[in-house]
């Protein structure tokens, strides 16, 4: 998937050959490229508060990897540094057994850089409402609700990322839909899908 603004695949595969050949330019140029996507992918998988660590460390496991990344066809660099943040979210959710699970916060300021205070609000509540229904499912059904619906990656993009075919994962897209719109249906929410 191609943002307006955004690189494409090919650009980001030949800025990566660059850092590879030690342009340190063009990491930063892959880094805007892709922060977006990856912090919101981690962002509805961990509390909002570990959300920036999980993510500094992700682009840090990046940097000191990307020699080792080979541009395989059928595979994207996207895909690669998607794979290792969700491996970072598992490694921090390993780790967190041990943790306390707490609530969400509803009194947390809201980041966003609209400056309506109404839609402002709306919004807060929406994503934290998303982010408690999405915590209620399964980790696969999470997975492709955040991959295709918040970072709106293509099927063929999530397949790569989950290693699965396009069928299996329409089927998964569907039941992760149902399993959602019920959480949400027992919250009281509101949905629009």
């Amino acid at each position: 998937m191609v943002e307006k603004g955004k690189l494409t695949t090919s650009e980001i595969e030949l800025l990566v050959k660059k850092v590879q050949q030690g342009d340190q330019g063009a990491f930063a140029k892959v880094y805007d490229a892709l922060i977006d996507q990856i912090y919101r992918y981690v962002f509805y998988r961990v509390k909002d508060e570990e959300a920036e660590d999980i993510v500094e460390n992700v682009f840090l496991k990046v940097w000191e990897n990307i020699r080792k990344y080979k541009d395989e066809k059928g595979k994207s660099f996207s895909s690669w540094v998607f794979r290792i943040a969700h491996n970072l979210v598992v490694d921090h959710y390993r780790g967190a057994k041990d943790r306390k699970v707490e609530e969400l916060d509803f009194n947390m300021a809201d980041e966003n850089r609209e400056h309506n205070p109404i839609k402002t609000t709306e919004n807060s509540i929406d994503q934290k409402v998303l982010k408690m229904a999405l915590d209620k499912l399964k980790s696969p059904y999470k997975e492709v609700i955040i991959y295709k619906f918040i970072n709106e990656l293509s099927n063929s993009e999530i397949a790569e990322i989950l290693d699965k075919n396009e069928s299996s994962l329409r089927v998964l897209q569907f039941r992760a839909l149902a399993m959602l719109k019920k959480e949400l249906e027992e919250m009281g929410a509101n949905y629009r899908f």
